[in-house]
């Protein structure tokens, strides 16, 4: 089986340092937002939240109409939810706005890669399963695993329920993101006959080993060992199996390449054009061959790239194309240095 999936080159130490995609703010930009307060200095940990709020009441009024709870229901499950004051500290310092070199060595550790290549020996049946099913590579599958929770071992110690009222109700910015993983979250747990009020998970409103937020568990969610129950909180099979099914359902294509190499300038407007974009911006495989003067392997059905910036602690850039499955890695979380670190540490798993 092939495993040229990855592009390779020598590393020195410079070379885990990475380019935050925020760029450098003006004075007067960050004299702006530095004035500006953030969610968690407007509410007071444990500060009861008005749940008689219009857009409480809308909640409640969707919840009933749309998907058949009672008002007692809700009245006894909402009964005196607070604010978490922490979650909101903690979404102002995600480690996805912190420029690559920190963020690397933070995620891909000599402790995560010897562990993960255990768990590659210990789950290898598991894995050739996956693989042959579902078409995604098991270093991936793993590095993921390993990001995400330390395989299994840190799934979050934040209430569910607290921290995505939380979210809804006093982190603007995202309130409506939150509204529906809220309604997702009481969903999920009606279906699989589990108390809101009991599950654990991130700051950020992500749970189990995979770390899904809810919609996501709802959608991508498989079980795999035949028991009639999608349990990302303790069963190996359908962890593993849930996080190949995601990447799946993005079109990762296996044996396809990742990213590739295309040096520490970028020779076109054109390009630079689709960096600064992020994930949403989109070169031609021709096109970067072309600018770039690269000979790179061929992107599947032709599909577009994009273009990753990474700054190198020396002040040098080092500039990645984004293949479909580096996309499909961004889908997951929208950070490209998170699919970077998932991607260097598959390659660590795997050897190279």
């Amino acid at each position: 089986m092939s495993r040229n999936y990855f592009r390779v080159l020598p590393y020195c130490m410079c070379m885990v340092a990475m380019l935050s995609v925020l760029g450098p703010l003006s004075s007067g930009i960050c004299s702006t937002e530095e004035s500006k307060p953030l969610a968690a200095d407007l509410v007071t940990d444990g500060q009861p939240i008005d749940i008689t709020s219009e857009r409480y009441q809308g909640l409640f009024k969707e919840l009933r109409l749309s998907h058949n709870f009672s008002q007692d229901e809700l009245d006894k499950l909402f009964a005196g939810v607070t604010i978490k004051r922490r979650v909101l500290e903690l979404m102002d310092k995600q480690w996805e706005a912190k420029p690559y070199h920190q963020y690397f060595p933070r995620f891909v550790t000599k402790l995560r890669i010897a562990e993960g290549k255990l768990k590659l020996i210990q789950h290898k049946k598991l894995l050739d399963r996956i693989e042959k099913e579902l078409g995604v590579e098991r270093e991936i599958v793993v590095a993921i695993w390993g990001i995400e929770s330390s395989f299994g071992r840190h799934k979050g110690a934040f209430s569910m329920f607290q921290t995505l009222n939380s979210m809804f109700d006093a982190y603007p910015r995202r309130r409506t993101f939150y509204r529906k993983q809220l309604v997702h979250f009481l969903l999920l747990c009606r279906d699989n006959q589990v108390d809101p009020l009991s599950v654990t998970g991130s700051y950020g409103g992500a749970f189990g080993q995979t770390q899904f937020i809810p919609s996501s568990f709802r959608e991508y969610a498989v079980d795999f060992d035949n028991d009639t129950k999608r349990d990302v909180w303790e069963s190996i099979p359908d962890i593993l199996a849930s996080i190949a099914n995601y990447l799946r359902r993005f079109h990762w294509e296996f044996g396809a390449p990742v990213y590739q190499e295309i040096g520490d300038t970028l020779k076109d407007p054109e390009l630079v054009a689709a960096y600064e974009k992020g994930r949403k911006g989109f070169v031609s495989h021709e096109d970067v061959v072309k600018i770039q003067g690269r000979d790179l392997p061929p992107s599947p059905d032709n599909k577009k790239l994009t273009i990753v910036g990474l700054e190198l602690k020396n002040g040098k850039k080092r500039y990645v194309a984004g293949y479909p499955n580096f996309q499909a890695i961004t889908a997951w979380n929208h950070s490209n240095r998170y699919a970077m670190a998932v991607t260097e540490l598959a390659e660590k798993l795997g050897g190279k």
